[in-house]
């Protein structure tokens, strides 16, 4: 699961009486997203998605379930997991954005760190970024204030590979917040609008499970940086830490994830979900 309060970040240029990410915020209901995964070796569904035809009927039964944002990534970020080259990471997430844009009005994010995916996403129907690495990748906080669109700035120690070999912080709750704050002075000097900022601090991405519980226990403090804050915990080990229940392992039978009631203790009001049914 992905909690994301957008009630101080609405789009750039948004009809409130059309746009249904405003419909629902201004209704101040949960809104949920959908996250399709187009990799083969993610956590939970890897491989499930890995064709055009697989990936776009999940999408768009995605939205038929009711989801109101759908996060597209074409790179597994599990630990230990190495990135696609570029070529292989636009071949899986570029014709799926396109696709969905023209069969479904749900907004639609990239999950991605590389400028060029960015772009190309941008250009097919995507609307949003979802960068692991809050845009540190060379030429990342170029384009995304390039493209104007929102931006969610995420903290993960080391890399996707070596993240959870050892992971360790003086006090996990202040170097990440501090490590968001500096990401979103970057942005703002870089000319991203501060409406356009989301924070995420990374459950389960170089941390161990008494990080997460500190950082979930301490999510006032990142709201006081003034923008949107995600929480994701969908179907991780740092889920089933947390609940004392088994993460699904991929080609897992269980349809749905796990669905922690403390979130809806923090100020939140978009959900991203494997299934939002």
């Amino acid at each position: 699961m992905t909690v994301l309060d957008l009630r101080n970040c609405p789009p750039a240029g948004t009809d409130i009486s059309t746009h249904p990410l405003a419909r629902a915020l201004a209704a101040r209901r949960p809104v949920v997203g959908g996250i399709l995964n187009v990799t083969p070796d993610s956590f939970s569904d890897g491989g499930r998605f890995d064709s055009l035809d697989r990936a776009v009927a999940h999408g768009c039964t995605l939205a038929a379930e009711g989801a109101d944002l759908i996060d597209v990534g074409g790179e597994s970020t599990r630990p230990g997991s190495r990135p696609p080259t570029l070529a292989e990471e636009l071949a899986r997430v570029v014709p799926v954005v396109e696709a969905l844009a023209q069969r479904t009005p749900v907004p639609l994010s990239v999950d991605t760190s590389r400028p060029e995916v960015m772009r190309a996403a941008v250009a097919a129907g995507a609307s949003m970024v979802n960068d692991v690495r809050a845009l540190r990748s060379p030429g990342a906080l170029e384009v995304a204030a390039e493209l104007g669109v929102p931006v969610c700035l995420m903290h993960m120690q080391r890399s996707p590979e070596t993240m959870q070999q050892d992971p360790r912080y003086r006090d996990v709750v202040v170097e990440v917040r501090t490590f968001l704050a500096e990401r979103m002075r970057a942005c703002l000097d870089a000319g991203i609008r501060q409406e356009h900022l989301v924070v995420d601090p990374g459950f389960g991405f170089g941390k161990t499970p008494a990080h997460n519980v500190a950082l979930l226990a301490s999510l006032d403090g990142l709201h006081s940086l003034g923008v949107p804050v995600m929480v994701g915990l969908s179907r991780k080990s740092v889920l089933g830490q947390l609940t004392g229940r088994t993460a699904q392992a991929p080609g897992g039978t269980g349809r749905r994830p796990h669905r922690p009631v403390f979130v809806s203790s923090a100020p939140a009001s978009i959900a991203t979900l494997k299934d939002p049914s």
